[in-house]
């Protein structure tokens, strides 16, 4: 009786033992997919984000080229150039098509476009504003979406008082005084004495004011375009809630403390998320050269090095420096 007891107790543990087995099985097997596409989201996001990133940084850089002397920085002010947004663009789209492997498919990158809802060019006395838009065909007459230029906008400040302000990225302002009906033109320091709009006679004010009225001009506007963006992707088959990201005061600080690009990539699926990010590039922050990314095509090492190498192998992306192409998996080529 004993033995039949204990048998009949092992034979129920061993039953249990296969019940749970085929109970929990599925659920470790969904777990274990389920990791995995995290990890691949998670690969997916860090290969964005770095796309992104030298993307911006290039067109950032692009803004410095001037053809003509008389615009390079420093004519008038440490922080005035003239903004080339059509070369920034040219570069931006360059570099984000290599480093996600699309050069070649101009379908797709009309694709990925529908996924920046918005490119932010911050110009010394005023931003413009790279969005989708409704307008008229010129040939057919049919309405037709796109992206374009926004007309740019000044950093504009109004008081109770009827005087109006024009900040520039420095402390120079373009100033309307009221009460004389009079246009000045000069620094804060300069224009102190010399009006009677209260902004201007308060070197601190004035600062804080200056830099409040920017963020929130830019900001107010982004938002309103983004909104925007929602309806236009819905008709172009984009099923996602495009929104401005909350930035932090410090990268608005960045943002407007020099002339620069700031982009916006959302909507992006990976995995069970949404890929949703920005990233900033200064004018004058992009200084160092770019480092491309390529093949050795007789030994199937990856390589990167500057461009003066280009001829030698078949570019895949472009890095910013040298510790991002080793985390990518290239080692320094031999340019000599």
């Amino acid at each position: 009786m004993y033995y039949i007891t204990g048998g009949w107790c092992l034979m129920k543990i061993t039953d249990w033992a296969i019940v749970f087995v085929l109970l929990v099985s599925p659920i470790l097997w969904i777990n274990y997919l389920h990791t995995g596409d995290l990890r691949e989201a998670h690969r997916l996001q860090h290969r964005y984000s770095s796309a992104l990133r030298t993307a911006v940084q290039d067109a950032a850089y692009a803004l410095n080229l001037n053809e003509l002397q008389q615009f390079e920085a420093g004519y008038s002010s440490a922080k005035f150039m003239r903004s080339d947004k059509e070369e920034a663009l040219s570069a931006f789209m360059q570099t984000l098509s290599i480093n996600l492997g699309i050069e070649d498919d101009r379908l797709a990158q009309e694709a990925l476009m529908t996924y920046i809802p918005a490119i932010a060019i911050i110009e010394y006395d005023g931003y413009s504003i790279y969005a989708l838009d409704e307008s008229e065909n010129e040939q057919t007459g049919w309405p037709e979406i796109s992206h374009r230029w926004r007309p740019k906008k000044p950093y504009v400040y109004s008081d109770q008082f009827g005087n109006s302000v024009a900040f520039t990225l420095d402390d120079t302002v373009t100033a309307y005084e009221s009460m004389t009906g009079k246009w000045h033109r000069g620094r804060q320091s300069e224009l102190q004495g010399m009006t009677a709009i209260p902004l201007l006679q308060d070197t601190k004010a004035f600062e804080q004011v200056r830099r409040a009225a920017i963020v929130r001009g830019i900001q107010d506007d982004l938002a309103g375009y983004i909104n925007r963006h929602n309806e236009y992707a819905l008709r172009l088959g984009v099923d996602y809630l495009f929104t401005l990201p909350i930035l932090s005061q410090e990268d608005w600080s960045n943002t407007i403390s020099d002339v620069g690009v700031i982009v916006f990539l959302q909507g992006i699926p990976v995995g069970d998320f949404y890929y949703n990010n920005y990233a900033f590039g200064g004018g004058r922050l992009v200084q160092s050269r770019k480092l491309l990314g390529g093949m050795d095509e007789a030994t199937g090492i990856k390589y990167y090095f500057p461009e003066a190498c280009l001829s030698r192998y078949r570019v895949e992306q472009i890095f910013t420096n040298a510790r991002e192409a080793a985390l990518a998996g290239y080692r320094e080529a031999d340019c000599r």
